[in-house]
């Protein structure tokens, strides 16, 4: 059996293609990729496949999604470097869809109520929902017997408890208009929270967990009985931590001091808050990779980046340990998260008080685990498989 994941951005769309084995349930990644540039001049497709060395980048015309899926599944398909014989051997297709708001609490197969209420919860997710339903609808029409999954980043916080998830505002706003919490890199949370009780060797129904998505985007989420209790960002990714653009938590009055005071729209603030905040704001560079070599090479900016950065993390574990009474091992993941120890250490050097000591030799190898044999509290270092996870839930609902 064979599962294609796609994850459609505005302008990009990452595909990855699984052999499965359906009766070990194994996975084996055959070929992975990107087109970019997806209605704009100058568009590309790079691929790597298992058994080939190279990865190789082409120059094609991709003026729409679909014109960018086609060609994706013509090099999966070509006769001397493609790694399917024809698309019959392709079982079904998994979408990653960043809303789900409160339609759905896991993954679906897609039909036409489905589609209906990922367009209805576009307007929580301008920015995303609808190149994620448009590769959706380009998939449907080059293959429309195909089976296909959405799997939504949202879906795994709406088990959180209602005192987590509403706002203190009119009932109105949620009730009419569902302004809430959401929660978003579900995928990742669930799956690096799993990963952490393997390790663990414990049940993930009997561990508090704090998993860390720290990425250019980044959320942390709080896991207590086997599912996820709270979580950083809110009604959209723009809350909790400082990000790479994106600011984070602010006084919720700010942008509208800022539209008042100097006249902006709000999608001017939008942009400033979204775009050009975080990381950049602080230092000019967005990508925490140069805010550590400016750091080191002396750059107070760099070095303040970095510290508000920590510092942000930290508040939202503290709380997070807080408010689940305790708090058993804290995950890290992602890009920033699996990468840089030093940073891994400086946001866990203020938890000594929950009885943690980082093992800075583990941490700088990057094992798994990187606190001492006698910390009360683990600390964790898990590599994220999102397309994986999409892979899996589209196998679980198609086979």
């Amino acid at each position: 059996m064979k599962i294609l994941v796609l994850n459609s951005g505005s302008s990009s769309i990452k595909f990855k293609l699984y052999q499965v084995d359906p009766e070990t349930e194994y996975f084996s990644a055959l070929c992975e990729g990107q087109a970019d540039r997806v209605g704009i001049a100058g568009s590309t497709i790079t691929r790597q496949c298992t058994g080939c060395c190279d990865k190789d980048k082409q120059f094609v015309d991709l003026p729409t999604h679909k014109n960018a899926i086609d060609e994706i599944l013509k090099l999966l398909t070509e006769s001397d470097r493609g790694v399917l014989k024809s698309l019959d051997e392709l079982s079904g297709v998994g979408h990653r869809v960043v809303h789900g708001g409160e339609d759905f609490t896991g993954s679906v197969v897609i039909n036409r109520d489905v589609i209906k209420a990922i367009e209805r919860n576009s307007m929580l997710a301008p920015l995303h929902n609808p190149p994620n339903l448009m590769g959706i609808k380009a998939m449907s029409s080059l293959l429309p017997n195909m089976p296909q999954v959405a799997v939504f980043d949202t879906a795994i916080h709406q088990s959180m408890p209602k005192k987590a998830y509403m706002y203190a505002l009119p009932r109105a706003q949620y009730k009419e208009y569902k302004i809430r919490k959401y929660g978003f890199h579900g995928t990742s949370h669930g799956y690096v929270a799993k990963k952490a009780a393997q390790e663990l060797g414990q049940p993930l129904e009997s561990l508090k967990l704090i998993t860390c998505h720290l990425g250019n985007g980044g959320s942390l989420a709080a896991f207590m009985g086997g599912v996820s209790v709270d979580t950083s960002m809110g009604f959209t990714p723009l809350d909790g931590i400082i990000m790479g653009t994106r600011s984070g938590t602010l006084d919720p009055y700010v942008p509208l001091h800022i539209m008042e005071s100097q006249e902006l729209t709000p999608a001017q603030v939008s942009t400033m808050m979204n775009k050009q905040g975080g990381l950049l704001a602080i230092s000019g560079k967005s990508d925490m990779r140069d805010n550590v070599k400016g750091a080191e090479e002396g750059d107070v900016d760099c070095q303040m980046a970095i510290e508000m950065f920590c510092y942000s993390i930290q508040k939202y574990i503290g709380s997070y340990a807080a408010a689940m009474n305790g708090v058993d091992a804290i995950v890290f993941t992602a890009g920033v998260g699996e990468n840089n120890p030093m940073l891994r250490e400086k946001i866990l050097e203020n938890f000594t008080f929950l009885g943690l000591e980082i093992d800075p030799d583990k941490n700088n190898a990057n094992e798994t685990v990187i606190t001492k044999d006698s910390s009360k509290v683990t600390a964790l270092k898990i590599h994220t498989n999102e397309e994986l996870v999409i892979a899996l839930d589209t196998f679980l609902l198609i086979k």
